[in-house]
């Protein structure tokens, strides 16, 4: 009968603590919006996507692909990056052990002196183990046993938590692929650049050569009284301001070689390519698919969803902190104030059994703040979310727009070449005949070379809009 009015009395305080300490102050949680458009802008519906392709198969440069390999070993980023999954791998750990039972074990050795007039120390004059007998002064107390604890995960607190932590590392494996994408895409970029640049530098060079025969003509026409001194400066100020180009251009290949040594992890050396196949070079075919294969393709948008899933699992965890929380501990051993009994059963056996219900009731500031908090951040996710979502769709229709433009300005700007290099001759057969004057060759020979740069700039833009496309859609970390 007793033990059913302890059972009635113990349910009835929980209730009480439940009613008092389980209001949690009113937020308003924001949901997300994963609305997409159906297609891309002047695209298809078909959902085939170049993401899938692996980056090995997406390019065909060897001396690429051998960079890519190198980066994807040592570069320091994503290693840092894996060290970040082994982190948030080890939380997860942690987390699931908080809703497992702790059990440990304890021996200890202690030794007790109590003054002789005091309350302690007159009680233990005598003792029924030895009678006739003092306790031993100073009392010395041995004992070894078994302790464990347990916290009821009654209201999903700790299971919650586990989640979070699990959509936590889950984030930092998504974050990993994103830094693999960029990585390629960034390498790739970077070492097209440099092919434009050695493309760049060839043409400096032979622009030298026919500046330096249309210099030798001028000086000739000069001795021969058809032009002046003024016609040998300019074309002489032309040769020194190519020259001066050449070394510019030398700069800037050293200067990307080491960015792409820095991102393979290593210290500057040359870097090995065939700058030949930079005109030669056929961009693949590429399939956008539609906007929905998003969600699954591309790392930063997952890595989103992943901390947003983990927010949302935080707010039931700092909720879960207003109700009362429930704990069982016990112990059981041996102790005795001398070895030889030690062992002795039942009088040296000792065993404890307890329960805790504990539940906030006054001065939760800290617990509603951390609520506050936690839902403040859910809602920062839903917006980093949908922020990532369009981002991802403006940057894909945005490389489409430029693969088709920079395809068509390419025929174009080659034409253009194609006419300056005919003029070129012209203008120096005109000049050698006394038909024009020094000023249509230099302004000729000017107007060719800035359309050559510019036709390798186009170049290189293209197959820039090729590597982003493949990053855009979420390719290359599979």
């Amino acid at each position: 009968m007793k033990n059913n009015k302890k059972i009635k009395y113990a349910g009835l305080s929980f209730i009480l603590l439940c009613f008092i300490g389980c209001k949690a102050p009113s937020v308003m949680e924001k949901t997300e919006n994963k609305t997409v458009p159906q297609v891309y802008a002047d695209a298809s519906q078909d959902t085939v996507n170049t993401a899938k392709i692996q980056w090995k198969n997406y390019f065909t440069d060897e001396n690429l692909k051998n960079l890519i390999g190198i980066a994807l070993k040592n570069n320091q980023e994503l290693n840092i990056t894996l060290q970040e999954i082994e982190i948030a791998r080890s939380e997860v750990r942690a987390r699931k052990g908080e809703y497992l039972p702790f059990l440990g074990f304890n021996a200890g050795a202690s030794l007790d002196k109590s003054g002789r007039y005091t309350s302690t120390g007159s009680g233990e004059a005598t003792t029924e183990i030895m009678p006739g007998k003092e306790t031993p002064d100073p009392l010395p107390n041995y004992g070894f046993g078994l302790s464990a604890s347990w916290e009821i995960d009654i209201w999903n607190k700790l299971h919650n938590a586990q989640k979070a932590a699990l959509n936590r590392y889950l984030s930092s494996v998504e974050g990993r692929n994103f830094v693999i994408t960029n990585l390629i895409a960034e390498i790739a970029n970077s070492y097209y650049e440099l092919l434009a640049l050695d493309n760049q530098l060839a043409i400096v060079k032979q622009n030298i050569d026919i500046q330096s025969n249309a210099l030798k003509v001028v000086k000739i026409q000069k001795e021969a009284a058809r032009v002046n001194e003024l016609a040998v400066r300019r074309f002489e100020a032309q040769i020194l301001n190519t020259q001066s180009l050449q070394f510019d251009i030398q700069q800037e290949i050293y200067q990307t070689e080491n960015k792409i040594n820095f991102l393979l992890g290593r210290f500057p050396q040359s870097i090995v390519r065939n700058d030949d196949v930079f005109n030669t070079i056929i961009p693949p075919l590429i399939h956008a698919g539609v906007p929905s294969q998003l969600l699954e393709n591309r790392p930063d948008i997952k890595k989103a969803e992943m901390d947003l899933m983990a927010a949302k699992l935080d707010i039931k965890v700092a909720k879960a902190k207003f109700y009362p929380s429930v704990g069982i501990s016990a112990g059981i051993g041996y102790e005795a104030f001398n070895t030889k009994y030690l062992l002795t059963s039942p009088e040296s056996l000792f065993y404890s059994l307890a329960g805790d219900l504990v539940a906030p009731l006054i001065n939760r500031n800290a617990i509603k703040a951390s609520y506050i908090s936690a839902n403040a951040k859910q809602i920062q996710a839903v917006y980093n979310y949908e922020k990532t979502l369009i981002n991802a769709y403006i940057e894909v229709a945005n490389q489409l727009s430029k693969i088709k433009n920079t395809a068509q300005s390419y025929d174009l700007k080659s034409k253009q070449v194609q006419a300056l290099n005919e003029s070129i001759q012209i203008s120096n057969n005109l000049f050698s005949s006394a038909r024009a004057d020094y000023m249509e060759v230099l302004l000729t020979q000017k107007d060719a070379l800035e359309s050559k740069f510019e036709l390798i700039e186009t170049k290189k833009q293209q197959l820039n809009a090729f590597v982003t496309i493949y990053k855009a859609l979420g390719g290359g970390w599979n």
